[in-house]
């Protein structure tokens, strides 16, 4: 890839993002000046969106380890949950025309999305400690699912609750008994 295709891949990028902005994260490649020029059709786009997604969201999450690492030696487990699922909140508070394309579209176009998904939930399941690079893919990504979901369904701590997301987390995955 040429810098001359490099910088046309991102201009059409920024444009299905500022399309996005009108449209509620709905995202037509025929609408976007010069899209077919560069993707061949949506789902091209959407995964240059997805990786766009992973390579902020991966940036994001380096630096909030880093300050767990700096801030609080031996944290305990909730604390690393917490720092990824402030990261990832953060992520999609600075990125919210990206993170609408993502998450409008992902049903459309599954397979497209189905390797960058997993690297986005597997980096959750890993980063947060709730999962080893051990373990069998399927897991991981379970694991990162079910801690992506209680990021998504929960903002914020919620007020009087002592337990971060770990704890929401562990009775989500603990088996009925």
């Amino acid at each position: 890839m040429s810098w001359s295709d490099f910088y046309r891949r991102r201009e059409v990028l920024d444009r299905a993002l500022r399309q996005a902005r009108r449209t509620g994260g709905r995202v037509t490649l025929a609408e976007i000046p010069g899209g077919y020029d560069v993707f061949m059709n949506e789902g091209e786009l959407l995964l240059a969106l997805q990786h766009k997604w992973n390579q902020l969201l991966t940036g994001r999450i380096g630096l909030a380890l880093d300050d767990l690492d700096h801030g609080a030696h031996g944290a305990a487990e909730d604390d690393r949950v917490d720092a990824i699922s402030r990261a990832w909140r953060e992520t999609a508070r600075q990125n919210p025309e990206l993170r609408a394309v993502l998450d409008a579209h992902g049903d459309a176009f599954p397979e497209q999305l189905r390797a960058g998904r997993d690297v986005e939930l597997s980096m959750l399941a890993l980063n947060a400690g709730l999962a080893s690079a051990a373990e069998p893919a399927d897991k991981i990504r379970r694991v990162g699912t079910a801690l992506l979901n209680l990021i998504a369904s929960t903002p914020t701590r919620p007020a009087g609750r002592p337990r971060g997301p770990v704890a929401q987390l562990r009775r989500l995955l603990a088996p009925a008994g």
